[in-house]
């Protein structure tokens, strides 16, 4: 029989707690040899064309010719690059095609503002950080500098860009944002293995905003203003970066509130269910009444664009397809016209707190592979086509 007997509950929750970190930390030592820091993969010529918007062909013929950087050549003459060459091609092309030919170096030009994505939903469990991540990635990816800041203290996207809060100790924007000794946000942004995307780790500590801010808010004008902390932060980085994508925690607290006053655009992830449209439509009345009465206090939430992103989407599933159709009667345009296909390639690939852009396609089955990034390029894409809409750019 089971032995009920009583027991201490913090203690009891200290040591498991402490024995999961502990277990965590051997898998990453295993995954990330030998000091536990992530690396990035070597990219196929295929997506390396993919993501410049060039012909394979024509990559070949670069090399062949002996221009741009050297690819390592594998078993058949298969070419392969590193992250740091693909904005090596970039800059090639750029400075070396034709007057007439697309931009390769997609980056804010002079005029252009910093471009702040807010990825947010009231209910977790809808792919909010599945979505940031594998967002911020393919913007590094595709040619823009990029800072990711994880605002949710379970620090969710951290994790996947290898980073253990509770061992690592780095500092996260709570620091930058606090209300007593703030520190500048370039001392707490951290480098990723995607040379063009950098990262504010989450930790616990993001929680102490939202015990502090009321207290502040009752105490002094900073706290009265608590909404404008993350913006002017990020002020302060502004020529460093051209997209900014934050993930906001699964709630509406004063961290996601400071994120929305910062934001440029919001997307709003949605998984189509039934439960998850009525949990959406509370969030969206109750952020629309919190907005009103900030924007009084001095909030500025004009956008450049507002998108509802349909996540872990089942086309077969009729209930799912019959949800989508009633979202799209009600929101039209607002709604991507492309969807975060639901995967196992996805889930499997954070099993090893890896996205799908780092984990090598040799590793799953290949259909399902490819029918996954296939779905996550479609998004992205889209996504960024706004982003340089904002910008004034066709």
């Amino acid at each position: 029989m089971i032995s009920l007997a009583p027991f201490e509950f913090d203690d009891k929750i200290l040591a498991q707690g402490a024995e999961i970190s502990c277990k965590l930390d051997q898998l990453r030592m295993e995954k990330f040899p030998p000091n536990a820091q992530k690396t990035l993969r070597l990219f196929g010529m295929a997506e390396v064309a993919h993501y410049l918007g060039v012909s394979p062909n024509n990559l070949k013929r670069l090399h062949l010719e002996g221009k741009g950087p050297v690819p390592q050549i594998a078993s058949g003459g298969r070419r392969f690059y590193t992250a740091e060459q693909m904005i090596e091609l970039r800059h090639y092309l750029d400075k070396n095609g034709r007057s007439d030919a697309k931009n390769y170096v997609p980056g804010r030009k002079p005029g252009e503002k910093l471009q702040v994505i807010a990825v947010v939903n009231f209910k977790g469990g809808s792919g909010k950080t599945t979505t940031a991540t594998h967002l911020a990635q393919h913007l590094a990816l595709t040619g823009h500098r990029v800072l990711a800041v994880d605002l949710d203290p379970q620090a969710s996207l951290s994790a996947l860009h290898g980073f253990q809060p509770e061992l690592d100790k780095n500092s996260s924007l709570y620091d930058s944002i606090r209300y007593d000794n703030p520190r500048p946000p370039a001392e707490v942004i951290r480098p990723t293995n995607f040379p063009l995307l950098d990262i504010i780790p989450a930790n616990l500590e993001l929680q102490e905003y939202e015990y502090e801010t009321p207290l502040a808010m009752q105490t002094s004008q900073d706290g009265k203003r608590f909404f404008t902390r993350s913006g002017k932060s990020l002020e302060t980085v502004d020529d460093r970066f051209d997209v900014v994508v934050i993930d906001c925690p699964p709630q509406l607290g004063y961290l996601t509130l400071t994120a929305l006053s910062a934001a440029t655009s919001v997307l709003i992830t949605v998984h189509p269910q039934m439960l998850d449209l009525m949990s959406m439509s509370q969030f969206l009345l109750m952020l629309g009444n919190i907005a009103k009465t900030i924007k009084k206090a001095g909030a500025d939430f004009h956008l450049d664009w507002l998108r509802y992103l349909i996540t872990r989407y089942e086309p077969m599933d009729v209930p799912q397809a019959q949800m989508l159709g009633f979202m799209q009667s009600m929101l039209a345009e607002d709604i991507l016209q492309h969807q975060m296909l639901k995967s196992t390639a996805i889930s499997d690939a954070g099993l090893t707190k890896q996205s799908l852009y780092e984990v090598e396609r040799a590793n799953f089955n290949r259909d399902t592979y490819d029918r996954a990034i296939e779905s996550l390029d479609a998004v992205n894409f889209e996504i960024q086509g706004l982003v340089h809409h904002a910008w004034g750019r066709s």
